[in-house]
């Protein structure tokens, strides 16, 4: 089964901010699932005014990658397809919903975390590699 995602990537000081989901109890990229009839970017957009109390517009993002892993947090077999884009304006997110804490990390710093999610060690490792992040 395929799980069908957008990702919000948003870079500061060489670090990337991932969102601590009070339900599985993981840091992951901001974003969420897509609706049917729904695009991703468009997805992307409504996630993070739920979560994060941000409203973008579609023009504030670039599309960046395309992440495919096992599903964190659900059941074994669920693989995420995950589009992941690039913002290119300054926001300040505040922990909504889900939500329990926002913090910055560099690829380094994600993997000591207790729980990591297969995605988010992709796209650090990929923004690394493109010399984005620490």
């Amino acid at each position: 089964m395929q799980l069908v995602t957008a990702g919000l990537l948003v870079i500061r000081d060489r670090k990337l901010l991932l969102a601590f989901s009070k339900n599985k109890q993981c840091f992951y990229l901001p974003g969420g699932k897509v609706d049917a009839g729904e695009t991703p970017i468009a997805a992307l957009c409504r996630e993070v005014a739920e979560e994060l109390n941000v409203s973008l517009e579609e023009s504030d993002l670039q599309y960046y990658m395309h992440v495919t892993a096992p599903a964190y947090g659900e059941t074994n077999g669920v693989i995420m397809e995950q589009d992941c884009f690039l913002l290119h304006k300054p926001i300040r997110p505040d922990a909504s919903a889900e939500i329990g804490e926002l913090k910055y990390f560099t690829l380094e710093e994600y993997l000591a975390e207790p729980v990591t999610a297969p995605g988010a060690v992709k796209v650090l490792e990929q923004l690394k590699a493109d010399n984005l992040t620490d």
